[in-house]
């Protein structure tokens, strides 16, 4: 019996939208899709005491992360009929305005791909051991709270 292949979610700096939109356009040839649910986390460019966020720069426990995730992912094809699913998430650092995460489910109809796409979201979130330490303009950083 062979072992079950944990699907790799990471990748290194933003997420580029000619991958976004190449990822969407793949789903064209699959027909007995009847809605899609995309979420795109961005870097924002917040304020705190006085200072802009430039980028954010992440890590995480990546065996650790990616294990975790594909429990997720199972319990979410448990609960939803969906089609498929796919989540990225950036390490490394990434500048205000790009994209750090990518979540995209799909299902036969709407309802399910909306509802699993923020169950993941949330989990994701609140579970995997990912940190983003933001890096102000200055050139001085802190760890990001995980909202």
């Amino acid at each position: 019996m062979s072992e079950k292949k944990i699907k790799n979610i990471f990748v290194e700096g933003p997420i580029a939208p000619d991958f976004i939109s190449t990822s969407i356009s793949k789903h064209s040839t699959k027909t007995n899709i009847g809605g899609h649910s995309i979420f795109l986390g961005q870097v924002r460019a917040d304020e705190i005491d006085g200072k802009l966020v430039s980028a954010i720069d992440y890590t995480a426990f990546e065996d650790v992360a990616l294990k975790q995730m594909d429990e997720i992912r199972e319990a979410v094809f448990a609960k939803y009929p969906l089609t498929c699913m796919h989540v990225y998430q950036s390490l490394g650092l990434v500048k205000a305005g790009e994209i750090c995460l990518f979540v995209f489910t799909s299902s036969a109809h709407r309802k399910p791909a909306i509802d699993a796409c923020e169950e993941v979201v949330e989990r994701l979130k609140a579970e995997l051991p990912i940190w983003g330490k933001e890096v102000f303009e200055d050139g001085t950083h802190q760890w990001k709270e995980n909202k």
